[in-house]
């Protein structure tokens, strides 16, 4: 009879015993599983911070691509020849008749803008391209680079002084036009990187070559 009333306490003391430690264990898996959830959320942070700035520093990289500024270069240069030949034609012309100096610098633009667009036309046109078309990209290519060109050369010009009197034959002059177009090129370079790098300007030229 002593054996069987001890047995249930003892059986007791057992169960309660076992329960405890389930619980307690439960407890640590809990917090082993919240400081590891902590610990992913953490990395997957610090993961995502580390493409941020992977991002960034690509498009830093990108911002100052070698290749962009040299095709901006050449680009200018190309518009640059365009414009030489119309804004030398046009000062020839309107020296050699003695124009006014407004008259000389009108003849001179215009000029400009038709060898301009008359040079990107025969490239996109020897693609096979029809004439509008040709129109149409030269216009888009060009417009703006030869508008900031000969805003700057005939700028220069005309800050010279004695350059738009100077005769055909007087150095002033041609040292002065030089001059002009050394301006323009510098300060037409970033503009035509600008716009290549948002695919306009010269970018719209390079599918026909």
């Amino acid at each position: 009879m002593t054996t069987h009333h001890e047995s249930p306490a003892g059986h007791e003391h057992s169960e309660h015993h076992h329960s405890e430690h389930p619980h307690g264990g439960h407890g640590d898996d809990g917090n082993n599983h919240g400081e590891h959830g902590e610990h992913g959320g953490h990395e997957k942070h610090h993961g995502g911070h580390e493409d941020h700035e992977s991002h960034e520093s690509h498009d830093d990289h990108a911002g100052h691509d070698p290749a962009s500024w040299k095709m901006a270069a050449a680009a200018t240069l190309h518009c640059l020849t365009g414009c030489a030949i119309g804004e030398v034609l046009g000062m020839i012309i309107g020296t050699a008749l003695g124009w006014s100096n407004l008259a000389t610098i009108i003849t001179a633009v215009v000029l400009a803008f038709v060898f301009g667009y008359g040079l990107t036309m025969r490239g996109v046109l020897r693609a096979g391209v029809d004439l509008r078309q040709a129109v149409k990209v030269a216009l888009a290519a060009d417009t703006v680079s030869i508008i900031v060109m000969e805003v700057m050369d005939n700028s220069v010009m005309m800050l010279v002084p004695g350059a738009m009197h100077a005769g055909l034959g007087d150095l002033l002059f041609w040292a002065s036009l030089a001059l002009s177009f050394a301006v323009a090129f510098v300060i037409t370079v970033p503009v035509n990187r600008w716009l290549i790098a948002r695919g306009k300007g010269h970018a719209v030229v390079h599918a026909y070559h």
